[in-house]
């Protein structure tokens, strides 16, 4: 009983029990902002903020982050899991390092989905505890990612996803950006979860709340464990995940921001589903715009309602999705022995100089490397045979495909 009382009470400053804290937290649920402003600020004013700060507009990290991941483990979706999918913000780091400690699969989200959906993350082959906890930093996530093509039938067994406020009913607010939800549904589209995936967050217990459930829309994603560093929350929430993308709330603007949208909504007008956008739909008024914002609008939204069909890309669409095995395309290039020192801009220049400009090109100059990835096999074999003889900064560069050198990284050459 003095346990139970003591865990009460360790969340909140000053002697107060977790009720309370969370409390404190708890606005009326006038809406979603005003529950993330309440609690941002109540993480900063009780001093439960770690860095980076202050934690607004973030996923807050908050002090006892690890303790909480520390958890997660325990869960038995985790110990049977072999791919995990893990957001890439501060207070799930624990929970990268723990995924990679265990040797499964770690897939991240990339930042703001502006390349692509997925990297994983490779550690050098090897790696002690030590590299390990360095890979699941925001650095080595950038350092040691590799993407993850839309072919790649990936199929996540835990998704772990961070949350500025959840309910123990499962209901769950992130910072306000949609891209938490916006994964979730793109992973629906591809195929790589299924209606039981497990979904977890992790957070202070003062960020567990009461959330009126009507402040939720279809597209929110719902949580089924919530992990504090005091406790296990199992939500047994029964309200339905979304169910894939929603394209009538999707915008142009959104189309531009995210490009593999464009690869994902051909699949789907394809498979003959709906992909009428937010613009396109004649069930709602039109909202007329001052000029000058609707002369800035046009050029965007005039190309993408001109085109004959979503499917249509140029040879160089960067949303264009490659045909995967594992990390490594076949459509994707290796380029090794690049001199420490060299500027990715400096690199692109001599790619632009050879005619072998990628549509998607993963930098990672720490480990003297990149990937290149190209619209189809044909182009990157014209790629490679352009990069033979390469040298910069009087070193010769190797230049082959990537899938080669996964086999060679695989046996730890």
């Amino acid at each position: 009983m003095e346990r139970a009382a003591e865990a009460r009470r360790s969340p909140g400053s000053q002697g107060e029990s977790r009720e309370e804290a969370a409390s404190r937290c708890q606005p009326p649920g006038v809406s979603k902002w005003d529950i993330r402003q309440k609690i941002w600020d109540y993480l900063e004013a009780s001093n439960l903020a770690d860095f980076p700060r202050p934690v607004h507009h973030r996923i807050p990290n908050f002090k006892g982050a690890p303790r909480a991941c520390a958890r997660i483990p325990d869960l038995q979706e985790f110990q049977c899991a072999k791919i995990i999918k893990v957001n890439p913000d501060a207070p799930q780091k624990n929970a990268r390092f723990l995924t990679l400690e265990a040797r499964k699969t770690l897939l991240v989200p990339t930042p703001r989905l502006r390349t692509g959906l997925f990297n994983q993350i490779v550690p050098p082959p090897g790696a002690g505890k030590d590299t390990l906890r360095k890979c699941a930093t925001s650095q080595g996530v950038r350092d040691y990612s590799v993407p993850i093509g839309l072919d790649a039938n990936v199929h996540v067994d835990l998704v772990v996803v961070g949350s500025v406020a959840v309910s123990e009913k499962g209901w769950r607010i992130g910072k306000g950006e949609g891209f938490a939800d916006m994964e979730y549904a793109m992973m629906v589209s591809m195929g790589a979860v299924r209606e039981d995936t497990v979904v977890v967050t992790a957070v202070h217990d003062c960020q567990v709340v009461d959330i009126p459930e009507e402040l939720l829309g279809d597209h929110d994603m719902t949580v089924d464990y919530i992990f504090t560093p005091t406790r296990v929350i199992q939500t047994g929430c029964k309200r339905p995940k979304p169910q894939g993308i929603l394209w009538h709330k999707i915008s142009y603007k959104t189309m531009e921001k995210i490009p593999i949208l464009k690869s994902l909504r051909c699949r789907e007008e394809k498979a003959g589903k709906d992909v009428t956008l937010k613009e396109e739909r004649t069930d709602v008024p039109a909202v007329v715009k001052p000029a000058s914002r609707a002369r800035d609008a046009r050029p965007e939204s005039a190309r993408l309602q001109n085109e004959s069909s979503v499917c249509q890309r140029s040879p160089g669409d960067e949303s264009r999705p490659a045909s995967s095995d594992h990390l490594h395309e076949v459509s994707s290039l290796f380029v090794g022995n690049i001199p420490r020192g060299t500027r990715v801009s400096d690199f692109k220049a001599v790619l632009r100089e050879r005619q072998a400009t990628p549509v998607q090109l993963t930098w990672q100059g720490a480990q003297h490397r990149a990937f290149l990835r190209y619209s189809d096999k044909a182009a990157s074999d014209a790629a490679l045979a352009a990069l033979q003889g390469l040298t910069l900064q009087s070193c010769a560069l190797r230049v082959e495909p990537a899938k080669a050198q996964g086999s060679k990284m695989a046996s730890g050459q």
